[in-house]
């Protein structure tokens, strides 16, 4: 997996390609794609490697400076929805641009949620409305709760706690 996140991004551009983190400086830690289906992990891991490039410490890049880091969270977001595209689930599609949108909000409030929004979004992807109501309760009211119930139902308290940790350590 993370090989083809690395080496399509260096086959894309000579500034994703020297963005990369050394090998052995690389986090290859897998975040929230082992809460949703496996066929999404790249994608999902992609969406999530462009988040941190945004608003975080990227796993795979070190990228120079802040605006190079908006452009490289702006390709992995393209990128790691083209994937999920793929496979032609256009509520997955939905899903992850509410997480992609919602996020943004959250950031740009300083407000905290991000944490269970990616767990019910990867644990839920492609099931469409059924996280309309949990969004709405973070986007309006701040209260993340409703969506790592939702997560938590749908993937189990370990998978979540070990997604929500790691999540943590690198936001």
């Amino acid at each position: 997996m993370w090989d083809e996140i690395t080496d399509g991004a260096a086959d894309e551009s000579v500034l994703w390609r020297n963005s990369l983190r050394p090998r052995d400086e690389r986090q290859l830690v897998a975040v929230f794609s082992p809460l949703a289906e496996p066929r999404f992990a790249v994608g999902l891991e992609t969406i999530y490697e462009g988040y941190l490039a945004h608003y975080g410490t990227p796993r795979l890049f070190a990228p120079s400076d802040p605006d190079l880091a908006l452009l490289l969270g702006d390709y992995l977001y393209a990128h790691g929805l083209v994937r999920i595209a793929a496979f032609g689930e256009t509520d997955a599609v939905s899903d992850l641009s509410e997480l992609i949108s919602l996020c943004s909000q959250l950031r740009a409030e300083d407000a905290d949620g991000d944490g269970a929004l990616w767990a019910a979004s990867a644990a839920l992807l492609g099931t469409g409305p059924r996280l309309d109501d949990a969004r709405g309760a973070l986007r309006l009211r701040g209260d993340p709760a409703p969506l790592e119930a939702a997560a938590r139902a749908a993937a189990g308290d370990a998978a979540v706690d070990e997604a929500l940790a790691a999540h943590l350590l690198l936001r």
